[in-house]
């Protein structure tokens, strides 16, 4: 076995791209987290109402509104018809996540997903065992609960329990029984399922994921010839079941991630020493020439 294989994931892109080059997007998704939260905390903690409101629903300068949409859906459910602006906001954020991606919303703007992927960190670090696994449709079962819920109550009922909204209020009314909930979902990521919140049961991330199904932003496998089988990428991968289609695809198939689950996260980007991925669009399905066909064009042009 070669040196290669013994490497610790992501070892390999540090030495060839440096250590900001292996983290690219990795810190650009912690910049993004950041600043998005930042944007709903400026009012509450300095009086700077740039954007009134939080996730579930905003106004950014009291103009633009936007609204969740599942909150919306929910509200429908409850028999509450909503208000022009909520349902102008509501479709603005539904064309924009429709177009860039919906799980997009999961890995650069939730501000869970830093509470997850520490819980992820740790869980490694620890080499604690894979642990229980859902099946990954129990988070559909769990958006249509939810919807349920909201018609029998006549609430927004997942509000109610939502870890992004729990941590919203955490950080502006402080300690309570708001950071319960957050750390019940660090706690089950770490103990109990391995990406076990995001990718099974999180019905935010359900919806997301139908509303981004023919979304335009994708990741492309289009180097996947020069694949050295390192396994980098499904071990930093949320959602690793997207990658084989893509990756191991036979010369007609197509290179890109279609499945509506990847996050677009771009850690596969980061952790491949020979950038076997890159972010593109659906309609590029484009795929590398193997090194081995690229010399022999070029021997041949040359005799």
């Amino acid at each position: 076995m070669s040196e290669r294989a013994h490497l610790p994931t992501g070892q390999e892109a540090i030495r060839v791209k440096g250590w900001r080059g292996a983290h690219r997007y990795l810190l650009l998704r912690r910049l993004s987290q950041a600043f998005f939260l930042a944007l709903f905390l400026l009012g509450p903690w300095f009086g700077l109402w740039w954007v009134a409101g939080t996730l579930a629903g905003s106004r950014t300068f009291g103009l633009l509104p936007l609204t969740d949409p599942l909150v919306l859906l929910q509200g429908v459910a409850a028999g509450h018809w909503p208000e022009m602006t909520a349902l102008t906001g509501a479709l603005i954020v539904l064309a924009a996540y429709a177009l860039i991606g919906g799980r997009v919303y999961c890995s650069w703007v939730c501000p869970i997903n830093p509470v997850t992927d520490a819980a992820h960190w740790l869980h490694d670090r620890l080499g604690l065992p894979k642990g229980w696994q859902p099946k990954r449709s129990a988070r559909l079962w769990l958006l249509a609960a939810a919807l349920g819920a909201s018609a029998l109550t006549g609430t927004i009922a997942w509000e109610a329990v939502n870890p992004v909204t729990m941590l919203h209020r955490g950080l502006v009314f402080g300690m309570g029984f708001a950071w319960a909930m957050v750390a019940a979902v660090f706690v089950f990521d770490l103990l109990v399922s391995r990406h076990g919140w995001c990718g099974h049961l999180c019905p935010v991330g359900a919806f997301y994921g139908l509303v981004g199904t023919r979304s335009l932003l994708r990741v492309s496998a289009r180097n996947r010839a020069a694949c050295d089988d390192c396994m980098d990428c499904y071990a930093v991968c949320p959602e690793s079941q997207v990658i084989s289609p893509a990756l191991r695809g036979g010369p007609g198939d197509t290179p890109l991630i279609l499945s509506p689950d990847c996050t677009n996260c771009g850690r596969c980007i980061d952790v491949c020493s020979v950038d076997v991925f890159t972010f593109t669009h659906r309609f590029d399905a484009r795929v590398s020439a193997p090194p081995e066909t690229v010399n022999n064009a070029r021997s041949q042009r040359a005799a």
